[in-house]
């Protein structure tokens, strides 16, 4: 069975106190999940587990079974095979299901799912009107939360008046108020603005891990896994691809898939020169465009001379030698890695506040893109780039592959409307 390796001890709580809960906070283990729609399979036999506390997030395309997955985690739909358990308990298997409303966990939703004929107060005390408390209680603890994710001064105010991130953080204190020991988030982020989106994520990662709870959150946002998870789950066509510590993911994909859907500034074509003892840490060393280039074959296969190869680039293993000013000394001591150069001509330059980056075209017909820089480079110019080999990925150009064939999440796989996403979560209190 695939685990997520971190335990709880290790995930990024920081120095904040995690705040006393009256439920538990499970240990999830999953095992051959598996979830049929007719004859189209959307979660292909997955394994995993999540440790209590840990932030695990699921990324992957559309269609890749990320959404299919959460909502058997939270019970709304039932797995064809496999099991899932929370500690010792058994929420679904062969002759089991635990409904929602009895597995101790609150969903945070894409589009919100707010009463829209309740205030913000209301909508964060709907979940707990089930747990015996009064309202007076209700009402303090609403909008204690409420003031935590930044709302106090809103908590009279309909949804109708609130921003789509305001309505997020809604949702998000609703969430938190009962304390669940899971919290599940079906990408909260992606109907929001670029701003709003960095705000909110910050924002969610501090309060779950101040919160003390499990969290499983889906995402097709590379950046925004990376910057969220303890552990990060890359899905493709149903399957758990790869799994592990974000710095993992990034350095060390498992294939062509894992590197492209994590973050390339392009791909060059080449043939191996060589490999081996004559090359260090058994780089492989790529003729590209009449430059030789050393990349790190992924899984660490061996090619033969001679072999036509893709080197999967990331836009941190490259940069400027050569900005049209003269040639700049380059150290290459902090990273322990060769690093090989090749010439490209400049098709565009972006201001990023930070400083520039620039698209550039390699030989006929390839392209890098996200290439930093202080200032801009004038159109058309003729640069010479700095490759570093720990950022360059090889592979056989007969396996590089494309993105895998989506798994179909349709209507029919549980995409619920509204209102059955309210009566949802309207259960969720109810132990």
């Amino acid at each position: 069975m695939k685990t997520f390796g971190l335990n709880s001890g290790d995930s990024r709580s920081g120095t904040g106190k995690v705040q006393q809960r009256r439920r538990p906070v499970p240990r999830i283990d999953i095992s051959g999940l598996t979830k049929n729609f007719g004859q189209k399979t959307a979660v292909n036999s997955i394994d995993f587990t999540v440790e209590p506390g840990q932030f695990v997030v699921l990324l992957g395309p559309s269609g890749s079974g990320k959404s299919t997955l959460l909502r058997c985690l939270a019970g709304i739909e039932r797995p064809t095979d496999g099991q899932i358990r929370f500690d010792d308990l058994v929420v679904d298997g062969p002759g089991c299901h635990v409904p929602p409303e009895h597995r101790n966990l609150a969903m945070v939703f894409q589009d919100y799912a707010l009463w829209p004929h309740l205030s913000a107060e209301q909508n964060v005390a709907f979940a707990l009107q089930r747990l015996g408390i009064s309202s007076e209680e209700r009402r303090r603890m609403s909008l204690e939360m409420l003031e935590q994710v930044g709302l106090g001064s809103l908590s009279k105010r309909y949804p109708s008046q609130l921003s789509g991130g305001e309505q997020q953080r809604v949702g998000l204190a609703r969430a938190l108020v009962a304390n669940p020991g899971v919290l599940l988030f079906d990408e909260p982020l992606s109907n929001l603005d670029a701003d709003r989106r960095e705000r909110l994520r910050i924002d969610i990662g501090a309060m779950v891990r101040r919160n003390g709870a499990s969290a499983v959150y889906i995402t097709h946002d590379q950046a925004e896994a990376f910057a969220l998870a303890d552990i990060v789950g890359v899905l493709n066509g149903g399957r758990l691809v790869q799994a592990g510590k974000p710095e993992e993911i990034y350095r060390s994909p498992v294939d062509a898939f894992v590197a492209r859907f994590t973050g390339l500034a392009g791909e060059l074509s080449g043939k191996v020169v060589s490999q081996g003892k004559r090359v260090q840490a058994g780089l492989v060393a790529v003729e590209i465009e009449g430059f030789l280039i050393y990349g790190k074959p992924i899984l660490g296969r061996s090619f033969q001379p001679g072999l036509k190869v893709q080197v999967l680039i990331r836009p941190s293993a490259i940069r400027f030698v050569e900005q049209g000013a003269g040639k700049v000394d380059l150290d290459n001591s902090k990273t322990g890695f060769p690093s090989s150069q090749i010439e490209a001509t400049i098709l565009d330059g972006a201001f990023r506040g930070w400083g520039y980056e620039h698209a550039v075209a390699v030989g006929a017909g390839s392209r890098l893109n996200g290439v930093p820089a202080d200032r801009r480079i004038p159109f058309m110019s003729r640069v010479l780039l700095e490759l570093f080999s720990e950022g360059c990925l090889v592979i056989a150009e007969d396996s590089a592959g494309q993105l895998g064939e989506p798994c179909v999440e349709t209507a029919q796989a549980g995409e619920s409307n509204d209102f059955e996403r309210l009566q949802y979560l309207s259960m969720l209190s109810d132990f």
